[in-house]
C-alpha cells in the first residue's frame, strides 16, 4: 500500500506519498480502505519530531480517517465488508488502509461524503471530552474557548450550545470572528487587537467565565487565571504558546480553581472505546440530523499533504483541512429517492 513517509530532516519535514509494507490487523479489529483523512496539530508536531506516537502505534501520521471496511477479523460481528466508517485513530491515518479496533467505528451517515465523516473523530472527540468530562460544563455556565475557529473550536462552540452553555471564543481575524459568531459564539475577540480578559471581564461584570478551553499554554496562564470565576476550570489541551507560564497563585487558592492538562491521543484504547460509546450515544444523533456540522475548510490530496500541513501552521484555516486518499472523498453519495 501507500502512505505519507516523513523523511528526516526534522526540522523542515518532506512528506512523501510512496509504498510501505502492507497493515495486518487483528481478530477484534477492521481492515479498512481510508478514503478521507484530516490535518491536526499533532501530525505537524510529530512531523517534526516533537509529538512522538503512542509505545506500539505506527508512525504513519494521521489521528482519524473515513473509509470503507475491506475485511474484519474474527471476532468482530457488528461490522461487515462494505460498510462506510469513520473512526479516531493513535496513528496511520494518512495511508491506503488502516487497521482499527471495531469499537472505535462509527457509521458514517447515508447522505455524508467521506470528507465529512473525517472532520469528525479527533476534534468532536477532543471537544466533548474537555469540555464536558474533564471541564464538567453544564447548562447556563459561560466557556471561554481559544482558537475558537479551528477544527477542535468549531467543534466546542457547538456543543457548547447543545448543551445549553454560553461559548465566548478568542481568534485572530476578522474573518473568524464572523465564522465563530455564525456558529453561536456569543462574543468574539481578536486576540490581535484586543485584551481577551478585559474583554472577558466586561462581558461578564468582572465575574468571569466558569471553564476555559486552551490549546495555546504559555503566556495566557495567568490572564486565563484571572478570567476564571469562583470554582472556576481550566482545561489545557496543547501548548501553542509555549511550554512555560506565569500565574498569580492567590488567585488559584482564593477562587478555588482547578487547572486541568488533558490529551486524548495517550489514552489507552479501553478508554477512547468508552469515549467513542458516549459521544456516539449523546452527541452523534445531532451530527447525522445536521442539528450540529462538521465544518470543512479546504480538501487537498493526500499527494499534497506538505501543502496542507503549511496551509494549517499558517493559521489559515477555518475548521478542518481534509486529505483526500481516493478521488471523489469530498462528494456525497446519490441516494436512490423512495418509492
Amino acid at each position: 500500500m501507500k502512505a505519507i513517509v516523513v523523511q528526516e530532516d526534522r526540522k523542515n519535514p518532506v512528506l512523501v506519498w510512496e509504498t510501505v509494507p502492507d497493515v495486518s490487523f487483528g481478530p477484534d479489529e477492521v481492515l479498512v480502505d481510508v478514503w478521507a483523512t484530516a490535518v491536526n496539530r499533532a501530525d505537524l508536531l510529530q512531523a517534526r519530531g516533537g509529538y512522538a506516537p503512542p509505545a506500539g502505534t505506527t508512525d504513519i501520521l494521521g489521528l482519524e480517517m473515513a473509509g470503507v471496511i475491506a475485511a474484519v477479523g474474527e471476532d468482530v460481528e457488528e461490522w461487515q465488508v462494505g460498510d462506510r466508517v469513520c473512526a479516531l485513530l493513535p496513528g496511520g491515518g494518512y495511508a491506503e488502509q488502516v487497521a482499527v479496533p471495531a469499537g472505535m467505528l462509527l457509521k458514517l451517515p447515508r447522505r455524508w461524503s467521506f470528507a465529512m465523516g473525517t472532520a469528525v473523530p479527533e476534534v468532536w472527540y477532543t471537544a466533548y471530552v474537555n469540555l464536558f468530562l474533564e471541564g464538567d460544563l453544564v447548562s447556563g455556565e459561560t466557556v471561554l474557548i481559544h482558537a475558537g475557529a479551528s477544527g477542535v473550536g468549531t467543534a466546542a462552540i457547538q456543543l457548547a450550545n447543545a448543551a445549553g452553555a454560553t461559548a465566548y471564543v478568542t481568534v485572530g481575524s476578522d474573518e473568524k470572528l464572523l465564522a465563530c459568531r455564525k456558529l453561536g459564539a456569543e462574543l468574539a475577540i481578536n486576540y490581535k487587537q484586543e485584551d481577551f480578559l478585559e474583554k472577558v471581564l466586561a462581558a461578564t461584570q468582572d465575574q468571569g467565565v466558569d471553564l476555559i478551553l486552551d490549546p495555546v499554554g504559555g503566556g495566557y496562564l495567568d490572564r486565563n487565571v484571572r478570567a476564571l470565576k469562583r470554582y472556576g476550570r481550566l482545561v489545557n489541551i496543547g501548548l501553542l504558546g509555549g511550554t512555560h507560564g506565569e500565574m498569580n497563585m492567590g488567585q488559584l487558592l482564593s477562587k478555588r480553581l482547578r487547572l486541568i492538562g488533558s490529551t486524548l491521543r495517550s489514552r489507552p484504547p479501553a478508554e477512547k472505546v468508552k469515549i467513542t460509546q458516549q459521544f456516539q450515544a449523546g452527541y452523534w444523533p445531532l451530527l447525522r440530523s445536521g442539528e450540529l456540522k462538521p465544518i470543512i475548510n479546504t480538501v487537498f490530496p493526500i499527494q499534497q499533504a506538505q501543502e496542507a500541513h503549511a496551509y494549517v501552521a499558517q493559521n489559515k484555516n477555518i475548521g478542518k483541512v481534509i486529505l483526500a486518499v481516493r478521488a471523489g472523498a469530498d462528494v456525497r453519495p446519490e441516494i436512490p429517492p423512495e418509492r
